[in-house]
């Protein structure tokens, strides 16, 4: 695999192209990292008793609807969010991924998952207390997400 860098200061914008013979799991996994690494964190306020807080997205273990509010659960702390869950995960990086319907979860935390055929998966976190459930439906992204985390 050849790497080249060309300077032009005619562009107006920077621009990456990945010229391959074939699209390969190399390929896709480093078009995914050039993307998760230049996409902008969405900016999202967090509350929590009437003060508000702008947390580094990393901080996040996982998102969760309770009761028409959206929390974020951090490892040692829960605030709220206005953003509902479908727009967070519409703009939430690649490390987010939905994993029922109620819940997203940042998959850098998950320390493990345990599956049982016949009820939904459990999610614990490193270092929390703190534990989801997967449903069935969403499982094999999960899965997928995991696995390419750790090529």
């Amino acid at each position: 695999m050849k790497l080249r860098i060309e300077v032009d200061s005619n562009m107006t914008e920077d621009e990456i192209v990945i010229r391959c013979r074939e699209l390969t799991p190399t390929i896709v996994n480093l078009h995914k990292t050039i993307e998760a690494k230049t996409v902008q964190p969405p900016d999202i306020a967090f509350y929590k008793d009437k003060s508000e807080f702008y947390l580094p997205l990393d901080d996040v273990m996982f998102f969760e609807t309770s009761d028409d509010t959206v929390y974020a659960h951090t490892r040692n702390d829960v605030y709220s969010t206005s953003r509902k869950l479908y727009e967070l995960q519409a703009i939430l990086p690649p490390p987010f991924v939905r994993v029922s319907k109620s819940t997203i979860v940042n998959v850098r935390h998950i320390l493990s998952v345990n599956r049982n055929i016949t009820s939904p998966g459990l999610v614990k976190f490193h270092d929390s207390h703190k534990q989801i459930y997967v449903s069935r439906m969403y499982f094999k992204e999960l899965k997928y997400v995991l696995s390419n985390q750790r090529v």
